[in-house]
């Protein structure tokens, strides 16, 4: 039941504003559904493609895209993904659980609080130098492969500052930009079997209502307000997500330190 309200609850936001997939499933998933963090990310990605693919006819048919600029953040961003993606596998195949949840929770917490640093608009930028597009978008995409996250916010604030793109040219680019991370992300996630589908399909059961439930009303309900407000709740998701990381290795450092304290009968019996 819990994960058919994250479910529903994430995807309302997500057709309401197109973004906060990953932003909130990662967090939601390791604090209250018990997944690793490889499978949170994983499961995150997969129930983000399907939402945001339900998601896209919505906007994108009321959205301009510009194609060029699409296809080249695609050209940064997609090796940024596998190489983010390729990082959290190493390091959650070391055992450090906790040391990840800690990366984890401060990169979802910067990519919300970059949606309120003050707009720096520069809109000849990209159209001038059009070739570090694809360097600009390599560590937006080695994010969202390493935390599922970051594609829209940072996405978002790259194009509007540094673009001559109108908001609405954004938010078509932006969230079919978010798409396709999400699905080549999913996929590869799927094979590679860190996706828990016992987690994912109370959310998907849960998400599909949800993400049309807030694409019908995304036009009563002013979007700017909500963006702010799920940034919000995002940046303290992503900051719960670093206390509970450290205070999981405070423990285990504590525990270690413990076992290694030999008890003084059985260092007595060493002796003998």
């Amino acid at each position: 039941m819990t994960q058919l309200f994250i479910g529903f609850a994430i995807a309302l936001a997500v057709g309401l504003t197109g973004i906060g997939g990953g932003s909130f499933t990662v967090p939601a998933l390791l604090l209250f559904a018990g997944l690793s963090a490889g499978e949170a990310v994983g499961t995150a990605f997969l129930f983000a493609g399907v939402v945001r693919l339900v998601a896209a006819p919505f906007y994108l048919f009321s959205r301009q895209i510009h194609a060029r600029y699409f296809w080249l953040l695609l050209r940064g961003a997609i090796p940024g993904l596998l190489t983010g993606t390729l990082a959290l596998r190493y390091v959650t195949t070391g055992g450090q659980h906790s040391t990840v949840v800690v990366i984890l929770g401060a990169l979802l917490a910067f990519s919300s609080a970059v949606s309120f640093l003050p707009r720096v608009r520069k809109p000849d930028f990209i159209r001038r130098n059009s070739h570090w597009l694809p360097w600009l978008a390599f560590p937006i995409g080695v994010e969202s492969g390493f935390s599922s996250a970051g594609a829209g916010a940072l996405g978002t604030v790259l194009l509007l500052n540094y673009s001559e793109m109108t908001p609405s040219q954004v938010v078509g680019t932006d969230l079919l930009f978010g798409l396709v991370l999400a699905v080549i992300g999913g996929i590869f996630h799927w094979t590679v079997g860190s996706i828990s589908m016992a987690v994912l399909f109370p959310l998907l059961l849960g998400g599909l209502p949800g993400v049309l439930l807030g694409c019908l009303l995304a036009r009563r309900i002013p979007a700017q307000k909500l963006r702010t407000a799920i940034a919000v709740l995002a940046l303290f998701a992503g900051l719960q997500l670093v206390a509970s990381g450290v205070k999981a290795r405070f423990a285990k450092s504590a525990d270690t330190a413990s076992r290694a304290t030999v008890h003084p009968y059985r260092a007595a019996s060493l002796v003998r």
